[in-house]
């Protein structure tokens, strides 16, 4: 449980920094990290993907995080993008 938190914290702070600006703070995005790595796992299981280790956990974390970041981002601007 605190691997994920952790691994999780790491994503978010990454997939914050990737997307720039759409970020939810320092909890939202451990949240969101946590939540991604759930995801994360889940996708690279469907395309057939192994993940081990720190280095393979942490991709996919920040995968999945950066996934819900841009999906919650999208309905937090209706759809739109901050600078329309």
């Amino acid at each position: 449980m605190i691997w994920a938190i952790l691994i999780g914290a790491a994503a978010g702070y990454l997939a914050g920094n990737i997307l720039r600006g759409e970020g939810y703070g320092a909890i939202g995005n451990i949240f969101l990290g946590v939540l991604g790595g759930i995801l994360g796992d889940f996708l690279f299981g469907l395309a057939g993907f192994s993940t081990t280790g720190i280095v393979g956990d942490l991709i996919s974390a920040t995968v999945g995080a950066i996934l819900l970041v841009f999906l919650f981002g999208k309905r937090r601007h209706g759809g739109r993008q901050p600078n329309d």
